[in-house]
């Protein structure tokens, strides 16, 4: 089991907790992880990151597909399992339309592949105008948490210096 991170987590990490330039340990805390096999996001998320072309793009470029998975043939048929639902739920079909062009859809697909824990601050909704990831992981059965859930869960430690 491993985490699939949504770019939101990138973005208000960069932009409010984990700023780049203050807390690198945060960040490094995600390549280690990664090379231990437990944290990841999707190619779509690594692509919605890097076109805002900040210090958090170049950080995404320098990850490169072995931090943004591709989608493989095992993610097909989750794919079709995540449009069935979803085109089955009382979602307006705009809202179905978007999200099926969204890298959410392919966060979802891929996590209910590999039976991974998505991570994200969205937090679900009762809305049919916008589908939202935890609303699906709900009804697909796939773990979802934020991104401090997962931190706490993986008792990842942020410690300046050494203690007295």
């Amino acid at each position: 089991m491993a985490y699939l991170l949504d770019a939101d987590v990138f973005i208000r990490a960069k932009n409010l907790h984990y700023g780049l330039d203050f807390c690198p340990a945060f960040w490094d805390w995600l390549i280690v992880s990664n090379a231990a096999g437990t944290v990841f996001s999707i190619e779509k998320v690594g692509d919605e990151v890097r076109a805002v072309a900040d210090e958090l793009s170049v950080w995404a470029e320098a990850r490169g597909a072995s931090f943004f998975l591709r989608p493989d043939a095992a993610v097909l048929p989750s794919l079709a399992t995540v449009s069935t639902w979803t085109t089955g739920q009382r979602y307006e079909p705009a809202a179905v339309s978007t999200f099926l062009q969204l890298a959410d859809y392919y966060l979802v697909a891929q996590a209910h592949a590999g039976q991974h824990t998505v991570v994200t601050h969205e937090i679900p909704s009762a809305s049919t105008r916008k589908i939202k990831i935890p609303d699906v992981c709900i009804g697909l059965g796939i773990k979802c948490m934020t991104p401090f859930e997962m931190l706490r869960r993986e008792r990842a430690r942020f410690v300046l210096g050494q203690r007295p």
